[in-house]
């Protein structure tokens, strides 16, 4: 009798324990499963390449692979709105003589169908240009950009040699105010002077990751700048919070692109104080682009005053470390600003 309880105590045991490993073992087969279904979609994030356009820190389906195109683009009154300069990655705004401004668009993330109206070169615009390994676009030149273009410091096609055939005049408007180029025609020129439009010399710039917030300095909504006295030289800013970009005006009007319509929407707005030199009777100007400054950076509604430095042939902005200031991912307008009278005199700006 004893024997026969004790007996009946381990099979009872033994059943209880086989019982209760059978539940662990079902558990343990379904939380493997599950973790196996969970796996690879794990696995396939971790291992999706995302691409961002070098420029503009923006992701973009492909790697870009397209070499830097900038164009000279007339900004006189009789020239706005200009086509193509939505487009633009980056859009630099600088005088060429007096207090009349040119645009230096620079194409890499996308190339517009029209550019225009194409402008002649400065010296130091194809100094940028060579920063960037760009292939440069102009409709004439000063004589020191002719010495420097002639002797192909940077690879390019120029208007004076291609009027007519890779350059069209609009009969919209009135020389010099009426040069155009096609981006099938810029593609043209290229090949016509041998320039290959690989992306070789890669531009270095520091951009926002998307978890950080990137709001430094002073709020500020409004931002005015002034070339000299005419208001036709007086570019507005004004920062949307809904879009997190700013909207750009030139004499109280719009900045838009004749092809789309549309408004400029802008991530960044910088502005660089430089050294400029009048050197001809027609008020050409020199201007310092390596000697590095004083710069303004506007993103997110902020202002934050810091150093730009001439970095592998690109005035950028700069940390007191020496750091590349990072942008907010997007489309950029950067001012180069006289030293004389300077950026507290050019520039202001409204909380």
């Amino acid at each position: 009798m004893f024997k026969s309880k004790k007996l009946f105590i381990a099979v009872a045991f033994s059943t209880l324990l086989i019982g209760g490993c059978s539940k662990d073992s079902s558990e343990v087969k379904e939380d493997e499963t599950k973790k196996a279904d969970e796996e690879p979609a794990v696995e396939e994030t971790i291992n999706e390449e995302t691409n961002f356009a070098p420029l503009t820190g923006e992701a973009v389906k492909e790697e870009i692979t397209q070499r830097p195109i900038i164009v000279t683009i007339n900004n006189h009154p009789a020239a706005r709105p200009q086509s193509g300069i939505g487009a633009a990655d980056i859009i630099y705004e600088m005088l060429a003589e007096g207090n009349v401004t040119r645009l230096l668009a620079v194409y890499q993330s996308e190339l517009p169908e029209n550019i225009g109206p194409v402008r002649s070169a400065r010296s130091y615009f194809v100094d940028l240009a060579k920063g960037y390994d760009a292939f440069y676009v102009a409709h004439g030149y000063s004589p020191e950009a002719k010495s420097l273009l002639s002797n192909n410091v940077v690879d390019n096609i120029n208007g004076m040699d291609y009027d007519g055939t890779l350059f069209k005049r609009s009969k919209d408007r009135v020389a010099p105010h009426n040069s155009y180029i096609t981006s099938e025609n810029i593609l043209n020129g290229a090949e016509k002077v041998d320039a290959s439009m690989i992306y070789r010399e890669k531009v270095s710039q520091a951009f926002y990751e998307p978890d950080e917030r990137g709001k430094i300095g002073n709020e500020k909504s409004q931002i005015d700048i002034y070339y000299g006295n005419s208001e036709y030289f007086h570019n507005s800013y004004v920062y949307d919070h809904e879009s997190n970009r700013y909207g750009r005006q030139s004499a109280g009007v719009d900045t838009k692109d004749m092809l789309s319509g549309e408004t400029l929407s802008l991530a960044n707005v910088l502005f660089f104080e430089m050294q400029h030199q009048t050197i001809d009777n027609e008020g050409r100007q020199e201007i310092d682009l390596t000697s590095g400054g004083n710069a303004y950076v506007f993103q997110n509604g902020y202002m934050r005053e810091v150093k730009w430095s001439n970095i592998d042939g690109i005035p950028m902005a700069v940390e007191e470390s020496g750091e590349l200031v990072k942008l907010v991912p997007g489309k950029s307008w950067v001012h180069f600003v006289p030293s004389s009278p300077g950026l507290q005199a050019m520039v202001k700006t409204q909380p």
